[in-house]
């Protein structure tokens, strides 16, 4: 009778160690079949081939440094905070920053900067832009072999007016910088190593703090008997809305 139990005992113990292998056997199975869809799904996406670039001629501007251009000592700053994936920045960009730039930078009335707002459109939309994010990076690291405004233009014209879906994966950034004839050594040693993640943090800080509503965004800075002056200019507005401000400033402005 006791060699009876003993007997089903062990055949438990047995039926139970085996049910177990199977199912550490079924667990292992599953993970190697999920690694293998993932490493499938990533040399799909590097194989894939990139979306042709448009090279574009770069537009003029006066005495470029970095993401500025124009005087410094103009009587009127302007600083634009802006999303390359944003489809009014884009508007803006194609119908208002040259005759902005032709009218008033190249005549020594304004000195107009750049900052990216990708980081401040990602945290009030509920999620994250990160080929906003990566695109400015990529600009910044332009700027570093002073074509911060080719790039500039190149992912204007290369943004498929899709927010992040392909626009500016990595790999496609690469290739815009390589059209505008960049050191891509240079380049993508800057890139990988997030050279300016910490600019793009504080160009958002500086966004929120100026009181961005949306993108693109201006903040329109002087001196009144030395007393700093700030106006904000919200959207694509035309050439009008800026010329307006512009040279009503001017008319009280220190020189």
């Amino acid at each position: 009778m006791n060699e009876n139990k003993k007997s089903k005992r062990q055949e438990r113990r047995n039926k139970a160690q085996q049910r177990e292998r199977v199912s550490r056997l079924r667990t292992m199975g599953l993970i190697v079949i999920g690694v293998a869809i993932l490493v499938f799904l990533f040399i799909s996406q590097q194989a894939k081939p990139i979306a042709s670039i448009v090279t574009v001629e770069p537009r003029t501007r006066p005495s470029p440094d970095h993401n500025s251009i124009g005087d410094p000592k103009a009587p009127i700053q302007i600083v634009e905070y802006a999303d390359f994936q944003c489809p009014f920045c884009k508007q803006f960009y194609n119908d208002t920053e040259t005759s902005l730039t032709e009218n008033f930078v190249m005549t020594g009335k304004i000195y107009f900067t750049y900052h990216s707002a990708g980081n401040w459109v990602s945290s009030n939309i509920g999620g994250v832009n990160t080929e906003s994010q990566d695109a400015a990076l990529a600009a910044y690291c332009a700027g570093d072999q002073n074509k911060f405004w080719e790039m500039h233009d190149a992912l204007y014209s290369n943004n498929r007016d899709a927010e992040n879906q392909g626009s500016f994966t990595g790999k496609r950034l690469t290739a815009i910088a390589a059209s505008i004839k960049l050191d891509m050594t240079a380049y993508q040693s800057c890139y990988d190593k997030g050279k300016y993640s910490d600019q793009v943090q504080q160009d958002f800080k500086d966004a929120t703090a100026a009181g961005i509503t949306g993108t693109p965004f201006f903040v329109m800075t002087y001196k009144v008997k030395g007393e700093a002056k700030t106006e904000t200019i919200e959207g694509a507005e035309s050439i009008n809305t800026f010329q307006q401000k512009i040279e009503a400033a001017l008319l009280i402005a220190d020189k």
